[in-house]
């Protein structure tokens, strides 16, 4: 049976089933009220029984009071009328009064029960839903299927469309993630090769200064090239599902970072200031290391000399936060989302001759999805940017 002939006979049911129920204790209500002890009031002529075919008072109205005094004439007639008036009103007050109450209570009990079932036969929309979110928080959760049981009704036919659209696109995007990794492996041996001809080359004894010239320029075009195709391949990488986590405390990988690149900040006369604080989280350490060094490399390299890049990590409640300040030029609010799209450059970042690939906050934001966190991004009234980066904290 469909879920709607389902739901129709289930609420049906309750609806026969309450007002059985409310008219049951109608029923008890009236028969409370008119069990109770009422004089009968006769109308019409009583004969003398000593006298057959005699009246003993023609066409007169005969009640019997209270204390069981006979009553005749406008007495009876009023006793009548009091007694017409009780029942009115106690018929009022089962109906109106008592009744109104058994309906309320009926009405919520069936409403309760309404709830119940109500929440037995949507749960499997539940669970539909449950999975698209967690599908819509994070792509690594692609792989996830409903895969609902129970009979071929409207709600197994939308979960089973919804697990096939799911699996075409995890394949959709499993295969982007191959090509990326493939033909970045494919490019590096190449740029490997023609790194070692150049330098032979601008090794040789007999190299004039145009060509050692000009193998330096080849060499910083090749490690322009090097760095997009690792950034492509760390970016593939993230984009996977996690399957082997690790304890990392973020804050001794800030200390390692700071230590690699304290020399770049130094030419580039940016000081780093480091405040690490204990920030345990459970994930991939090499993709966590490239996520802070991703975000310290491009405070340092988008900074205005003399300037300063802030790193900070800390423990806020269930979550740990990693806080990357710096200097630098002033960004409009409106770009700061754009900043994290795959080869987007900022103005004249968009020349060839730009400091990076492009690709160093795409990476951040992969790697912290990827780890169930979140990345954003605030520019600074004076210039540069404060990114910060929240992951789940470490449970054990």
């Amino acid at each position: 049976m469909t879920l709607r002939g389902r739901l129709t006979l289930l609420y049906g049911g309750l609806f026969l089933a309450a007002g059985a129920l409310l008219l049951g204790l109608t029923y008890l209500l009236f028969s409370n009220n008119f069990g109770q002890q009422y004089r009968v009031i006769v109308q019409g002529t009583y004969l003398n029984p000593g006298e057959t075919g005699k009246p003993l008072l023609p066409n007169q109205v005969f009640a019997t009071g209270k204390d069981g005094t006979p009553l005749t004439g406008p007495a009876a007639e009023q006793a009548m009328r009091e007694q017409r008036e009780q029942v009115r009103q106690a018929a009022t007050k089962s109906l109106l009064t008592q009744g109104s109450i058994a309906l309320v209570l009926v009405g919520a009990l069936s409403a309760g029960f309404g709830w119940l079932v109500a929440g037995r036969v949507l749960a499997p929309l539940h669970r539909v839903t449950d999975t698209a979110r967690r599908i819509a928080a994070s792509p690594a959760a692609l792989h996830e299927r409903i895969a609902l049981r129970g009979p071929d009704d409207e709600v197994k036919n939308l979960a089973d469309a919804f697990d096939t659209m799911v699996e075409r696109l995890d394949h959709s995007f499993d295969g982007q993630r191959r090509f990326v990794a493939n033909a970045s492996h494919e490019l590096r041996t190449p740029l490997t090769l023609g790194r070692a001809l150049v330098e032979v080359a601008m090794h040789r004894r007999t190299a004039s200064a145009d060509v050692q010239e000009l193998g330096e320029s080849l060499l910083t075009i090749n490690a322009r090239h090097e760095q997009l195709i690792d950034g492509l391949l760390i970016l593939a990488d993230s984009e996977k599902q996690l399957t082997t986590l690790y304890p990392v405390n973020l804050a001794d990988v800030v200390d390692h970072v700071a230590g690699q690149l304290s020399a770049e900040a130094a030419a580039a006369e940016v000081e780093i200031i480091r405040g690490p604080g204990d920030a345990p989280v459970r994930g991939d350490a090499l993709l966590l290391e490239r996520l802070v060094h991703n975000l310290v490399e491009n405070g340092i390299r988008h900074n205005d000399p003399p300037g300063w890049v802030r790193v900070l990590s800390r423990t806020a409640g269930d979550q740990v936060q990693i806080e990357v300040t710096n200097t630098g030029p002033e960004i409009p609010p409106y770009e700061v989302e754009a900043l994290f799209k795959p080869f987007y450059r900022l103005g004249a970042e968009r020349l060839v001759g730009g400091k990076g690939a492009g690709l160093g906050l795409s990476i951040v934001r992969s790697v912290a999805e990827a780890h169930g966190g979140t990345v954003t991004a605030t520019p600074r009234p004076a210039g540069g940017l404060e990114i910060t980066v929240t992951l789940p904290i470490d449970p054990s």
